[in-house]
């Protein structure tokens, strides 16, 4: 039983049945506690009817005395006969225990059954309580009452009731129990497999239209919302969030493995003609060294991309530790300041920190440092010369903004959401200045496009983000945003700040 309607119908099926056995249970003891208390109730209405006449006929003097003292009183043949119109299992016992009247029903019983039914009635309390006795092989209700009158003859009046009717009515309510019972159950399973069904039919909707998506070439397709609010409505928006991440993701993936194949093919291309043409006998000794040093920085670049790709790669996994400690940014942003203004005399750009609040956080020295050269960087290789790029650190809050502004190139509106993305280069077609054996300036091919990335997951690792603002031909503000480290004294200022507000 693998389907979850199945389950769920065999599920309700044995509450069903559960229920239905208590209530029939139920049911039955209670329809025979009614039955018991009807022959009782019925038992004592015939005493009482019994005692009755026999008392009226008392008080007029239809009880004879017979003056043999073996024989003593004995009831008139006219009292008899009244007494013989009354149904039932009847018996009158007199003073000292002796039997002054059988009804007819009981004179028709057999010795054995009589002389159990006699020792019973001699036996029975006389305050009206029934009692369930076997003889003749029957059960028997046997209630007893003596007169109401000191004075009368009579010791107590003795009925029986025949229990079969009780158990004719049991056997009646039990026959009916076991015809409409499993005629409920089936119909109600049936309906329930129904229901069940009708309720999964949206469940079966979305397997189909999620199987017909796992191919991966589907991925832009979305499952149907019928009834927002409820519970599978809220499972189809979930899956249609994970569906819209997988499309990005693939996307990206594809993308990812494009670019990586690109990048890693260009330079491979060059390294390879670079070898080659070190190699041939027909170079001379500058042009082979030439030739050497180009394939070396080809090998370093490749180096710097598979260092940069399983830094993301080892971040998207988790499996990247930062070393968090209390990092001070005033050295740390000298310490920028100093490679950047270097960076800026090779490239003719004014470098500068009018802003430096002092600042501390927890966080990742080297990562920090890391993503502050990252930006500083790319602010120099994007900027031409005689532009400028300024670096601030300002605290707003419980938090503190590490800045880079420049006057490069900029970047264009459309490509502004995508500079954080993976191999993302806003303009393939731009330029970057480098270093070589020829000069400090000498133009070479745009990076990887993995730098703003690496810059971005080590912001959000400490808790932070990364913005920027960019024109077009006008420049661009990187803007990284960290949570202040928890000194005492902040601590010691946060109490106080409870305590007072407490106060007032």
């Amino acid at each position: 039983m693998s389907s979850i309607r199945a389950r769920l119908t065999a599920s309700f099926a044995a509450a069903l049945l559960a229920t239905m056995a208590a209530f029939a249970v139920t049911l039955f003891l209670t329809r025979r506690a009614r039955i018991y208390d009807e022959l009782q109730r019925a038992a004592l209405a015939q005493t009482e009817l019994v005692l009755g006449i026999v008392g009226q006929a008392e008080l007029g003097g239809r009880l004879a005395a017979v003056e043999d003292s073996l024989v003593g009183l004995v009831l008139t043949p006219d009292l008899q006969d009244v007494l013989d119109e009354i149904p039932g299992y009847f018996l009158i016992i007199g003073e000292g225990g002796r039997f002054l009247y059988f009804s007819p029903a009981v004179r028709r019983f057999s010795l054995d059954t009589l002389t159990q039914l006699q020792d019973a009635a001699l036996h029975a309390p006389t305050t009206g309580n029934a009692q369930m006795l076997a003889f003749g092989s029957r059960e028997w209700l046997v209630v007893a009452r003596a007169p109401r009158s000191v004075k009368s003859a009579l010791s107590r009046v003795a009925v029986a009731v025949d229990t079969r009717s009780r158990d004719q009515a049991r056997s009646e309510v039990l026959g009916t129990i076991v015809v409409i019972a499993p005629l409920l159950l089936l119909a109600a399973i049936g309906v329930a497999y129904a229901i069940a069904g009708r309720a999964f039919e949206p469940v079966n909707r979305m397997i189909n239209e999620v199987q017909a998506i796992t191919d991966g070439r589907s991925l832009h397709r979305r499952l149907p919302v019928d009834e927002p609010g409820d519970e599978l409505a809220r499972l189809a928006i979930t899956l249609n969030e994970m569906m819209e991440r997988l499309e990005k993701s693939f996307g990206g993936l594809r993308r990812f493995t494009a670019d990586a194949s690109h990048e890693l093919k260009t330079p491979l291309t060059v390294l390879r003609a670079d070898v080659e043409r070190a190699m041939s006998p027909n170079v001379v000794r500058a042009e082979r060294l030439i030739a050497l040093e180009e394939a070396l920085h080809e090998t370093t670049r490749m180096a710097d991309l598979v260092d940069s790709l399983l830094t993301l790669a080892r971040a998207d996994e988790g499996r990247f530790d930062l070393h968090r400690e209390p990092v001070d940014l005033e050295p740390l942003a000298h310490e920028v300041l100093e490679t950047a203004v270097i960076l800026g005399e090779d490239a003719g750009l004014a470098v500068s920190m009018p802003s430096l609040e002092p600042a501390t956080v927890m966080g990742d020295h080297t990562r920090l440092r890391q993503m502050f050269l990252n930006l500083v960087m790319n602010s120099v290789k994007y900027s031409p010369r005689g532009g400028s790029v300024e670096i601030s650190i300002v605290k707003t809050g419980k938090t503190v903004a590490f800045s880079v502004r420049d006057t490069g190139i900029g970047i264009s509106a459309a490509d502004l959401p995508h500079v954080f993305e993976r191999f993302y280069r806003a303009d393939r077609a731009r330029t970057r200045r480098a270093p070589t054996s020829e000069g400090p300036l000498e133009i070479e091919r745009g990076g990887f496009g993995l730098g703003l990335a690496i810059c971005q997951w080590i912001a959000e690792a400490h808790g932070g983000a990364i913005t920027v603002r960019s024109r077009l031909g006008r420049g661009s503000t990187f803007t990284v945003t960290l949570p202040l480290a928890e000194t005492p004294e902040s601590a010691d200022a946060a109490v106080a700040t409870a305590l007072s507000s407490r106060n007032e």
